[in-house]
């Protein structure tokens, strides 16, 4: 049978069970217990470090392990973590180990209830037989229960309505597992699936069409991740990180700090703390060697490497001499707000805690968001038992807040002084960025895009079974 006979048919059993999930949601399912293994377990244990579990199943600020109430932003709304621990009640406790690689690999619930994709089961499902029962294991006997509910999710109209995710997952999910590519080595291939089935590298760093998916044609090649953008990390020298060091690369995963290059915020830096450093350095060469033959992909506006921009500012002896009237606003900012830890010359302090500002990628970027995103809300990660913090400046901040226009105007005088000149920030531009970034197009269809998206699924099973019946009438 065609695959395109087929996903018609898959359609309309997408449909069964989402309607039977209504019904049979409150069904509890007898689990079938793993046998104890330690080994197995342990194993199943680095691959959740592996594929980063803790850092979107744990809340912040203390939150028990795997328990879920993480609000994972997305255009459409907070999606709230679930608790993934073994409780019966709260958890996975119930969960069979087909029901739980359902779950990894096309997102539907024990309960038959459809997952949306912030949950990164369009790369999960890349992950071996073997694998999935390290990890059942792992979760069933190692991980301790915790009798909690988290925060429901709930999104809009009509994105609350979980089975039209039967429709986005015959359109997109590619459910199918990793095979290794023939003609590349084992390290390259053994890095293409920790990057890809396990760390779902490609679920920030991939550009997605107006229907949320990813673009295969571009992967890799830089996103737009809510407030924050995740930069295009393939080998092309001046857009991706082709002028990087595998040493460089290497240091920027275990530690999130790369002097002269970049410093890890926002999603990255969680991924950097509950996953990367933990990894085997023979894992961590593994990635590199596979990001480094990754076909590279140009963006026009970068004329050189971000890291290549800028350089120390020789206002340190000119504020001494300077009245403030002398100042613009921006540098006033700066000088009041940022030049106490980050200096008056953009160095940085001695020991490197501090980054310096010029050689920064988030400065020299083509586009401010992440520069915008620190201003906004800091930066915090803990690696090999030290804490690295800077605090945010935007609403909410222990510190006084600081607004769009104060944001924007720090921003210009950073990317002038120690960036790349030809960005420029408004207030508006921080106005966006503060309330979660631009919206793709499916956000801003609001109630048309579920009955776009069936029309289109319609249309498409049209299409196939006109293409049958005319092979029909050939033979």
């Amino acid at each position: 049978m065609r695959k395109s006979s087929r996903k018609v048919l898959e359609l309309a059993g997408h449909v069964g069970l989402a309607a039977a999930a209504l019904v049979l949601s409150c069904t509890v399912v007898r689990a079938q217990a793993p046998e104890a293994n330690e080994a197995v377990a342990q194993r199943g244990h680095y691959l959740a470090v592996a594929a980063d579990c803790a850092a979107c199943h744990t809340a912040p600020g203390g939150g028990k392990p795997f328990a879920g109430g993480y609000g994972i932003a997305s255009p459409l709304g907070s999606i709230y973590s679930t608790n993934i621990t073994p409780s019966k009640t709260y958890g996975i406790g119930t969960y069979t180990e087909a029901q739980f690689a359902r779950a990894l690999r096309e997102g539907i619930r024990g309960d038959g209830a459809h997952l949306y994709p912030a949950m990164p089961y369009t790369s999960y499902t890349k992950l071996t037989d073997d694998d999935i029962h390290a990890l059942y294991v792992y979760f069933m006997h190692d991980v301790k229960p915790v009798e909690a509910k988290g925060p429901e999710t709930a999104l809009p109209f009509p994105y609350n309505i979980r089975a039209s995710m039967a429709f986005w997952n015959l359109l997109f999910l590619d459910d199918t597992r990793f095979k290794p590519e023939p003609g590349k080595s084992a390290e390259v291939n053994r890095g293409h699936y920790l990057s890809y089935a396990l760390a779902h590298c490609d679920t920030c760093h991939t550009p997605r069409n107006a229907m949320m998916a990813e673009i295969g044609s571009k992967a890799l090649g830089g996103a737009s991740l809510a407030s924050w953008d995740a930069p295009n990390i393939t080998s092309d020298p001046k857009s991706g990180v082709g002028s990087w060091s595998d040493d460089d690369l290497a240091r920027y995963l275990k530690t999130g700090d790369v002097p002269g290059k970049a410093q890890a915020g926002g999603p990255m830096a969680e991924a950097v703390e509950h996953s990367f450093q933990y990894l085997s350095d023979g894992d961590i060469r593994a990635i590199v060697a596979y990001i480094r033959q990754v076909p590279a992909i140009s963006d026009s506006r970068d004329t050189a490497p971000r890291d290549a921009y800028g350089k120390a500012s020789d206002r340190e002896d000119a504020y001494r001499g300077v009245a403030e009237s002398g100042m613009s606003r921006g540098e006033r900012l700066f000088s009041g707000e940022c030049a106490a830890c980050h200096r008056p010359t953009g160095k940085g302090s001695p020991d490197g805690y501090y980054p310096q500002l010029f050689h920064n990628t988030a400065v020299g970027a083509p586009i401010a968001d992440n520069l915008i995103s620190t201003i906004l809300m800091g930066v915090r990660r803990e690696v090999g038992g030290h804490t690295v913090y800077m605090p945010g400046f935007g609403e909410g901040s222990y510190v006084d807040a600081l607004s769009d226009q104060d944001i924007a105007d720090i921003s210009n005088y950073v990317e002038q002084t120690f960036g790349n000149p030809a960005v420029k920030v408004t207030a508006d531009e921080v106005k966006l960025t503060r309330s979660g970034g631009p919206k793709p197009l499916i956000a801003k269809l609001g109630a048309f895009a579920v009955p776009g998206m069936i029309v289109g699924v319609l249309v498409l099973a049209g299409a196939v079974v006109l293409v049958m019946r005319r092979g029909r009438k050939k033979h």
